[in-house]
């Protein structure tokens, strides 16, 4: 089955070329099925990339998924148009008394600071609350999981000597957690951050069960004990150049940002091993189906 995403968007072009099955607002009306509605709070600064690699996802799934892009109204975004942010994306206040099947919150560039100084930290927690009341489940990602976390259970975050940058080797913790289902027991993620959470602190919490570790990540897939939440602190969604185009960034602006790890092919910088598409085509799958699709009510209010 098809998601339902504008016409005019750009994802709209990209994902009909990658012959994924996309429908216009306009054909969907016609459909007498009731559809699953998911949110997307995008608090990327690339919007645009970031929507279409989660849109690219969430398609995957045999059932029909109407979409709502949410924006901050305490911050605008710098390096997204305001036509695109204006056209697609609707703040949280018009939305604030609806219900959805599921929610994604997206990580943002600003870890390094107290979670509390971000600028739209209130209306986030405003968020966070809505999340909690209002949709039946919820992924949260990288920076988002870490302010989740926090949020929610107190669990902090910490400063690393150096940004965690590459993909990654992940231990699965439990052999038969629904989300990770026909995933293989080693799988490979993706991270970009700066900040980590403690293994330690994440288990001494009774309301969050670990779900996946690596030793170099630290935890990676976590989820709260009644399956609300689900914390990744990696980048899943990532299209294969996503950690070179990231790179060449940081170099251009003078960052002292070493190479992805394990990304390259033999150090190759011509050549990607992307190894993490299956597990992550298979977790927004698994969620949509176990998480939201079957639990969630028929209808929403």
């Amino acid at each position: 089955m098809p998601i339902v995403i504008p016409k005019d968007i750009p994802a709209y072009k990209v994902l009909r070329e990658e012959k994924i099955f996309v429908m216009n607002e306009k054909r969907a009306f016609t459909q007498d099925i009731r559809p699953i509605e998911i949110a997307i709070l995008n608090l990327m600064p690339t919007k645009e990339v970031t929507e279409t690699q989660l849109m690219r996802l969430l398609s995957n799934s045999p059932l029909q998924i109407n979409l709502t892009l949410i924006g901050t109204e305490t911050y605008k975004g710098k390096h997204t148009p305001s036509e695109h942010l204006e056209r697609f994306y609707k703040p949280f206040s018009e939305i604030k008394n609806k219900k959805f099947d599921g929610m994604i919150i997206t990580g943002a560039p600003v870890e390094n600071m107290e979670f509390e100084d971000v600028a739209y930290w209130k209306e986030l927690e405003q968020i966070f609350d809505f999340a909690k009341n209002n949709v039946t489940s919820t992924i949260f990602i990288c920076w988002g999981a870490q302010a989740a976390l926090y949020y929610y259970y107190g669990i902090p975050k910490y400063a690393l000597p150096k940004k965690l940058f590459g993909v990654y080797k992940h231990k699965k913790l439990t052999r038969h957690e629904p989300l990770l289902r026909g995933t293989d027991d080693r799988f490979y993620m993706p991270h970009s951050r700066y900040t980590t959470i403690k293994i330690e602190d994440v288990k001494a919490c009774k309301d969050v069960i670990l779900l996946s570790s690596s030793k170099e990540a630290g935890p990676a897939i976590m989820k709260s004990r009644d399956n609300k939440f689900i914390f990744i602190t990696g980048h899943a969604e990532y299209d294969r150049d996503t950690l070179k185009l990231e790179y060449e960034r940081d170099r251009e602006r003078g960052l002292n940002t070493a190479p992805p790890e394990n990304y390259y092919v033999e150090d190759n910088p011509n050549e990607i091993n992307m190894r993490w598409k299956s597990t992550a085509n298979l977790m927004y799958v698994n969620w949509l189906n176990y998480y939201v699709y079957q639990v969630t009510p028929f209808t929403l209010e």
